[in-house]
């Protein structure tokens, strides 16, 4: 059997036993998504794999460098391919995105062992990696400006004292003559 024959049974395959399954996804004839894991949580990661023309001869092309991915750690990432490596060595020649699919589903666990919980510790975590990596002082990393927070009385009355175009009304800052001139006192009367 020829790998186009091939690549066609296995999609017909793939489509078959994921029917109805949302976190199966089929991008093209030639790739395909799983997602593992509930949405949103940190340990959740989305699986592309892409058959090229000479699938399942040769392996398929696997992505991770999906936006979906962006929480999870590069150990984590790294762990994964590795596994999925491993595997595709192992069915060459045969269709195996199921297999692969299935297989990661199997060792989840495992593969996610070093994945944090929540979501702001993996968003520390990466921040130590990247502050670690960088060669600012860390006066220099420390020191970043603060953006000015104001209540929202404050923006209101930013917004009312503009007009449509964000411009301020004319004589915004003018100072009252009699009200300046009453709290500096009044001025000596010259003469003899």
């Amino acid at each position: 059997m020829s790998d186009a024959e091939q690549q066609v049974d296995e999609q017909e395959v793939l489509l078959s036993i994921y029917d109805g399954d949302p976190s199966f996804k089929k991008v093209s004839p030639t790739t395909y998504q799983y997602k593992y894991g509930e949405d949103g949580a940190s340990r959740s990661f989305l699986l592309e794999i892409s058959w090229g023309s000479t699938y399942p001869s040769d392996k398929p092309a696997i992505n991770m460098d999906t936006f979906y991915n962006r929480n999870l750690l590069p150990s984590v990432k790294e762990e994964i391919l590795k596994h999925i490596e491993e595997e595709t060595e192992q069915y060459l020649g045969m269709p195996m995105t199921y297999t692969i699919f299935e297989s990661v589903k199997e060792k989840l666990e495992d593969l996610l062992k070093e994945q944090p919980e929540s979501l702001q510790s993996v968003t520390a975590s990466i921040d130590r990696m990247d502050l670690g990596a960088s060669n600012l002082p860390e006066t220099e990393s420390k020191s970043k400006e603060k953006k000015e927070h104001l209540t929202k009385a404050q923006k209101r009355r930013q917004w009312d004292r503009s007009d449509a175009k964000g411009q301020k009304a004319r004589g915004w800052d003018w100072v009252d003559v009699v009200k300046h001139l009453s709290q500096t006192g009044k001025a000596e009367a010259g003469g003899s």
